[in-house]
This record gives C-alpha cells, structure tokens and sequence, in this order.
C-alpha cells in the first residue's frame, strides 16, 4: 500500500489499513552513515531510506546490509592446485590397498 503520512505516495511495507503499523507508526529520517547511498529518498518531509523504516537500527551493529555506498572487503584464500591425474585416480578408487 503507499504510505499517507512521511513518504506520502511511495510503497510501503508497514502501511495497512490502519495506517503505519510500524513501531512509533512513523518512518525516521537517515543518519549520518547512510549518506551516499542510492536508496535515500528526498522528500518534502525530509530525507528517508526508501528500504528501511528505521535506517539508525541497521547501523547500530555493523553496516547496512542494503546500503549501496559500502564497501564489502572479503578474505581471499589461495586454492591449492591439485594435480588432475592423482584426483582423478582418487575419485575413481583406483588408489594402492
């Protein structure tokens, strides 16, 4: 349903019948590490997550998981290359006994 009190017109997940059915029935604006993200919508009524209801609660332990401006640095591990014949013997169980 879209939203009729903060992002009015806009889809909205906790919008029902009953109006804003999250807690404060009331989107909050962005915080500070939000900013750079793609998902920020301006409106008149302020800046809000287009995602989130509540952008403070994502941040409060580690980063967004949705924001679009962080960065995600992974651990590389180095493959040990195994030589293809000794796999292929092995797999087939023609191994000594």
């Amino acid at each position: 349903m879209q939203c009729q009190t903060v992002k009015v017109g806009k889809e909205c997940t906790f919008w029902a019948t009953s109006g804003c059915t999250y807690i404060g029935r009331t989107c909050y604006p962005v915080v500070e590490s939000c900013e750079g993200c793609n998902r920020i919508l301006t409106l008149t009524s302020g800046r809000y997550c287009s995602t989130y209801a509540d952008p403070r609660v994502k941040w409060e332990k580690s980063s967004c998981n949705f924001g679009t401006h962080v960065k995600i640095e992974g651990k590389v591990e180095e493959v040990k290359m195994k030589n293809p014949l000794k796999a292929s013997k092995k797999a087939a169980g023609g191994g000594k006994k």
